[in-house]
């Protein structure tokens, strides 16, 4: 049974991607190496229960031991690196498990990967891949009329959370030019879809509008993004790693720039069709708050890259994304409640304790 091994596979994109791989008819099993922080979540897996494909291990990626045992047990024939500390607040106010995981964890996990592919045999270390997912915040800010990210742009990263990615990219390259790693990297822009954990905008938004919560909008929501379906971004991932070509860097977005204002209004308008109010709208409940330290005013990401070459290009529009999104949320009440009040951490407490 061929393998391939997953870091951060229970976060938001990592178990999007486990779901989506294993719902392939023929796919390699998984080993999945998450280590179940705050973001980690098993009871989005709970599909998975009982499937031999999925396999789990509650691991650091900073644990060389850990990784050089499941590597040596299990011989995957590609790693998928999504585990990282991805929210931008948080790495404001505390920065440092921002470099652990994504700076001396990606170089632990690269240099355990490093030692395993030297010995492997000719024909494996030909079909072998490293695929590094990473964000579009390493290239900085754009102006209102700068032209969008390519492969190419200069990175500028300006919080501590892209910072700390545009090292872990850099290792990436650098493993690949010195020591012939067969890596490939993908910068991708804002994600959304089902299992986001409720910090993030468009799930916050949701959360606090139901709950009859102020919606805050930091400065005056005018801040744009390119926002990508987390399916569509799980189906980039798989054609990079099937045809992707070594040393290479394929950006993944939406082509959907929108300021926030417009998410929230258009969250606002969805919700009012779909789950309505007593009275009035959920577009009466958006507070504008203080703007965040160093808050980029736009993202945009250039695909055409991976269009031309490998021929992807995303399935869904901003308005149908959102639309089953939106549905998604209103559906799964219970696992949003679970991860709000704390439930799904001591859920795996117990299975653990078990």
């Amino acid at each position: 049974m061929s393998h391939i091994l997953v870091t951060g596979g229970a976060g938001f994109i990592g178990a999007n991607f486990v779901l989506s791989w294993l719902a392939q008819a023929g796919a390699d099993s998984v080993v999945n190496v998450d280590k179940l922080t705050y973001a980690g979540n098993l009871k989005t897996l709970a599909s998975l229960d009982g499937d031999a494909r999925h396999i789990f291990s509650r691991s650091d990626i900073c644990d060389r031991a850990a990784l050089d045992s499941l590597l040596k047990q299990y011989r995957p024939r590609a790693v998928l690196h999504f585990a990282a500390e991805s929210h931008v607040d948080r790495s404001i106010h505390g920065p440092a498990d921002f470099i652990e995981t994504n700076i001396v964890g990606t170089f632990t996990l690269l240099e355990a990967v490093r030692a395993y592919y030297a010995d492997l045999g000719d024909a494996e270390k030909a079909a072998f891949r490293f695929l590094h997912v990473s964000t579009d915040e390493v290239f900085g800010s754009l102006g209102p009329t700068d032209p969008q990210f390519t492969e190419t742009t200069a990175y500028a990263p300006n919080s501590p959370y892209s910072a700390s990615k545009a090292a872990s990219d850099h290792l990436v390259r650098a493993y690949h030019h010195t020591y012939g790693l067969p890596v490939l990297t993908t910068n991708c822009s804002n994600n959304y879809g089902p299992y986001h954990f409720p910090e993030k905008l468009i799930p916050l938004m949701i959360t606090n509008a139901l709950n009859g919560k102020p919606l805050p909008v930091y400065g005056d929501g005018l801040n744009v993004r390119d926002w990508l379906y987390v399916g569509d971004h799980c189906s980039a991932i798989r054609e990079v790693l099937a045809r992707g070509v070594p040393g290479e860097t394929y950006n993944v977005g939406g082509w959907n720039e929108k300021t926030n204002l417009d998410v929230v209004h258009t969250l606002c308008d969805l919700l009012d069709e779909l789950q309505p109010k007593a009275a009035g709208s959920y577009r009466d409940q958006i507070a504008f708050v203080k703007d965040r330290p160093g808050h980029d005013r736009r993202y945009a990401i250039d695909a055409g890259k991976l269009e031309r070459e490998l021929g992807w290009k995303p399935a869904e529009t901003f308005e149908t994304g959102l639309r089953k999104t939106v549905q998604w949320y209103l559906s799964h009440q219970s696992w949003v409640e679970d991860v709000i009040s704390g439930d799904y951490r001591n859920w795996v407490a117990k299975q653990y304790a078990a």
